[in-house]
């Protein structure tokens, strides 16, 4: 479960943190809230739509799914929500808060 955790925050750190800061953002749509909770329980839920005990697949479909919903999800932020997220981006090496 923690590797599967890790290298989903690894491949998803850019988009996970515009996600993070639109969702925490006074003016975040209710849907958007919903939809972030949703793929969170998607990652930590232990019921896929392909079991993780195939050995590849089970995996690959996790790697596959998150990355596409985070990206719908931001890429149907509002304008302004969306302008604000974007000058948010991985900083490699940053470590706590602004």
């Amino acid at each position: 479960m923690w590797k599967r955790l890790t290298v989903l925050w690894t491949v998803l750190r850019g988009d996970a943190r515009r996600l993070w800061f639109a969702v925490r953002h006074p003016a975040a749509p209710g849907w958007l809230k919903l939809g972030t909770a949703l793929v969170v329980l998607y990652v930590i839920s232990p019921i896929d739509l392909v079991p993780d005990v195939l050995p590849v697949i089970g995996v690959v479909d996790d790697l596959i799914l998150v990355p596409l919903a985070i990206r719908w999800l931001l890429n149907r932020l509002p304008p302004e929500l969306a302008e604000a997220a974007s000058r948010v981006g991985p900083t490699p090496g940053r470590r706590g808060r602004r």
